[in-house]
């Protein structure tokens, strides 16, 4: 296993994190215990998780996740994991867990029920789910202003409410979800100018298939020293080549959900089939491949990577020792300059 530091902290992590999101719905706890056991074993110490999961986000799955992890987190040694998890933003998914976003006593409420799931005392790194405001996330390509949102500006107030849950000693440190460059910023401005906790990762999709962050995060990243913590670096799945060459089993992801359509498109189908031929032109697994352009971007300081079996997993852990050449990276970026980010 290969390590790294949260920027700006003294956590050292894995450069492969455990995403648990199928705990509890697609996966059992004995089987998401038998999963943490082995990625623990094999040097990963580092597993996010959120109060919403498992996904698909409902009210009788909602805490399922985290429940999970708590019943194993309670044998295990904890100063020796990094555990990160999330509030979930407003919006009509998330009703059924509270309909106030960060407002008032939100974050609070939320930091301690998720610490009564997870058996712990503290959260290693506390993240906002995704914005209050309207933007272009979660898979809309453009940002296209409205004038009525009645999002009100309140950044330096939910930095506010995260300080007095970290002085309390139930998170360490702090970060953002699903953000855009404008949002990051504005974090960062009210953290400087005010003395307030500074948000040190963002956790964003990113993948052969989905690059965005390339066009202007990835500028933020280095220079405000905020790491990537990439999410669906498998495309759902779909970058295992096992859709395009009709292998998938009944309980694939995509099939057994298949209104998650975000990788799914004619652009990204195609895409796939072409960065299938340049791994199996060199031998290796799509799988691997698409996970190892991951781990080498300079902006990541981590990759989260989820499965449903130890086998699965065993691959994807694995491709942490994988280097992928300057000519296999001349190629991707062949097929990227052809279709580019089609499935944002």
């Amino acid at each position: 296993m290969k390590y790294t530091t949260l920027p700006n902290s003294t956590i050292k992590v894995s450069k492969i994190c455990l995403g648990t999101m199928t705990f509890g719905n697609q996966n059992t706890e004995t089987e998401g215990h038998a999963q943490l056991n082995y990625a623990i074993d094999n040097g990963v110490n580092f597993i996010d998780t959120a109060e919403l999961y498992p996904v698909p986000a409902t009210a009788e799955t909602q805490g399922r996740t985290s429940k999970i992890i708590g019943t194993w987190l309670k044998t295990k040694k904890r100063e020796n994991l990094v555990i990160a998890s999330k509030i979930a933003g407003p919006g009509d998914y998330t009703a059924h867990i509270r309909t106030t976003g960060f407002k008032g006593k939100s974050v609070k409420e939320a930091v301690e029920l998720e610490l009564k799931r997870l058996q712990t005392d503290y959260i290693d790194l506390y993240q906002l789910h995704w914005p209050e405001r309207q933007a272009n996330f979660f898979g809309q390509r453009d940002y296209k202003h409205n004038p009525n949102d009645l999002w009100v500006d309140n950044f330096k107030e939910n930095l506010e409410a995260l300080e007095k849950v970290k002085k309390e000693g139930k998170i360490r440190e702090i970060g953002i979800s699903n953000e855009k460059a404008w949002g990051a910023m504005r974090y960062l401005e009210e953290s400087k100018n005010n003395n307030l906790p500074r948000p040190i990762t963002i956790q964003n999709a990113y993948s052969l298939l989905n690059r965005v962050f390339e066009g202007d995060m990835a500028e933020i990243s280095h220079r405000e020293n905020i790491g990537l913590l990439v999410y669906s670096p498998m495309a759902f799945g779909v970058l295992s080549g096992k859709y395009v060459k009709n292998i998938a089993p009944d309980n694939a992801r995509l099939k057994v959900f298949p209104r998650f359509a975000r990788y799914s498109s004619e652009q990204s189908t195609l895409a796939t089939q072409k960065y299938l031929e340049i791994a199996e032109q060199n031998n290796m697994s799509l799988a691997q491949m698409s996970l190892a352009f991951v781990n080498q971007r300079t902006f990541v300081t981590a990759n989260i990577i989820g499965a449903t079996n130890l086998t699965q997993l065993k691959e994807n852990i694995d491709s942490v020792n994988l280097n992928l050449s300057d000519t296999i990276l001349e190629e991707i970026e062949k097929i990227h300059a052809l279709i580019p980010n089609p499935a944002p």
